[in-house]
């Protein structure tokens, strides 16, 4: 690559993505991005409509030659992704959906660390439900490897709060079809691929919660569609943790184990059914999953795993789980 060319290649290429979206949360997401401190050479803005019912178009044309705007087929929030990162130039991707934002000063603390370290593969940050701006208070800072990240911690798994080198990323790709649960399968084989992972405790994206989100349909078929989702994730992680070196393996195999966890939590809080938990736990064992690993990961998992190893600990979950908030 000659010089002139890494002039011409944005530091970030923002991928924004819609559905029937109000457009004043899309240009709300958009004018996000545009508040940051980047020379319009050093961001590119990708805004892929996932074939809404009413193209935004006409409310995009402000942004001028700001925003590159994509319309396609209804192909799930995975296809929509693909698409854009598959376009994008900038040397790292930062994925926002269009319903949020990012918070001005804390992100720039994140790209601040990406223009200061050249050996930084993906930076991890927090979200908030605060639409707030945030202080400029210096953000806590640990650098450590992808696969050691996944080994020894239980980690974030929304791709939204990574912010990623593109070519640490390949030819990664979600995989379209999963409605539920496409982060936790995307960020684990990220971080699996990357060297350096820094770390920071700044609270840089605005996750707005909404009712009609597809995490809190509550009808039957999304509530099957959302655990068989989770299932189909667990799974292709499984597998891909026996084809990895060793290390690499126990990193997989940790995530696997989270997740799983989760899973047997949401069938006893989506479904409250003593029979389908029976049914879950009983197709976790036939493909090995079950039951959990005997390992100190973390005090919640150690007692979760004992609970749900036994008919009494699971029937003290069923009546204790949908009583309780869950944690984040």
């Amino acid at each position: 690559m000659t010089a002139t060319d890494n002039i011409r290649q944005p530091l970030v290429s923002f991928i924004v993505t819609c559905y029937n979206l109000p457009t004043d949360m899309l240009c709300e997401c958009i004018d996000s991005i545009l508040k940051l401190n980047l020379q319009s050479a050093e961001r590119e803005i990708i805004v892929v409509d996932d074939g809404s019912d009413q193209s935004p178009m006409n409310d995009l044309l402000k942004y001028g030659d700001d925003i590159i705007y994509v319309r396609q087929k209804n192909g799930g929030v995975s296809v929509a992704r693909n698409t854009a990162m598959d376009m994008a130039k900038g040397q790292f991707i930062q994925i926002v959906d269009g319903d949020d934002c990012l918070l001005t000063v804390p992100y720039e603390q994140c790209l601040d660390i990406i223009r200061k370290n050249g050996d930084a593969d993906v930076v991890m940050f927090d979200f908030t439900h605060q639409n707030s701006q945030g202080s400029n208070t210096p953000v806590t800072l640990r650098k450590k490897s992808g696969p050691d990240l996944l080994r020894t911690e239980n980690i974030q798994g929304a791709a939204c709060c990574c912010l990623f080198r593109q070519a640490v990323r390949g030819h990664l790709a979600f995989t379209p079809g999963i409605a539920y649960g496409e982060d936790e399968e995307f960020t684990p084989q990220l971080l699996i691929r990357a060297e350096t992972v820094y770390v920071t405790d700044a609270k840089a994206y605005f996750y707005r919660e909404r009712e009609t989100s597809a995490v809190h349909q509550k009808d039957e078929s999304s509530i099957q569609k959302r655990l068989s989702d989770t299932k189909e994730v667990i799974l292709h992680l499984n597998q891909l943790a026996d084809t990895r070196p060793q290390s690499d393996k126990v990193a997989l195999q940790r995530r696997v184990a989270q997740l799983t966890m989760d899973y047997i939590y949401n069938t006893i809080l989506l479904t409250r059914s003593e029979e389908k938990l029976n049914e879950t736990l009983e197709d976790l064992r036939k493909d090995g999953l079950f039951p959990l690993p005997n390992h100190p990961y973390s005090t919640k998992y150690t007692w979760f795993r004992r609970l749900s190893n036994n008919t009494l600990g699971r029937k003290m979950l069923l009546r204790a789980l949908p009583l309780m908030k869950k944690e984040r």
